[in-house]
């Protein structure tokens, strides 16, 4: 058994690190992050990560030190968002300390985690349109020095996409009318 198993079974795991990018599959991975940070009484970390607009490229060829802050703004100002839907705000019953850092989310999970963490990340969606879903989680499992657990996501955020949220909405909206027709 391994020093980090060791520390592992008597309940020593350090964090819980949440990859948060706020789409559906982010947040269901935030709320089992939450869950298991409880369940270990370990810290929970949701991480959000940024990259200039138009790349790290064009950000080389005109810096701006004034539109970097806006940019880096933004992504706190979208973690907490993603906080608020995925867990209702920060908890107050377990240790939290949210990030922000700028680069490729995979990379960025990868190296911020430690052998006594555990990165949580969602899996993108399902289906055959899904050239570039479940990169970053793909990435962490190649990469990462410690467990990583891809969370699925949840039927609703599924059919909750493209075509399927067409076929959804106005499936809803006609059982409605048929309730209310049925009611009249």
């Amino acid at each position: 058994m391994t020093a980090t198993m060791r520390e592992r079974s008597r309940g020593l795991l350090a964090r819980v690190i949440a990859g948060v990018s706020g789409s559906a599959g982010s947040l269901g991975a935030l709320r089992y992050a939450a869950q298991m940070a409880r369940s270990e009484d370990a810290i929970l970390v949701p991480v959000l990560t940024w990259t200039p607009p138009g790349g790290e490229v064009a950000d080389r060829r005109s810096p701006n030190s004034y539109l970097r802050s806006v940019w880096k703004q933004a992504a706190w100002d979208r973690l907490w968002r993603a906080v608020e839907l995925g867990i209702g705000g920060p908890p107050g019953d377990i240790s939290f300390a949210p990030e922000v850092v700028r680069g490729q989310p995979g990379a960025v999970l990868s190296e911020l985690a430690q052998p006594t963490d555990i990165i949580v990340v969602g899996t993108g969606r399902r289906g055959s349109m899904r050239l570039w879903a479940g990169r970053v989680s793909r990435y962490c499992l190649a990469h990462a020095r410690c467990p990583v657990i891809a969370v699925p996501p949840a039927e609703l955020a599924t059919e909750a996409h493209g075509l399927h949220r067409w076929v959804l909405w106005h499936r809803l909206h006609a059982d409605d009318a048929n309730l209310h027709a049925a009611g009249a």
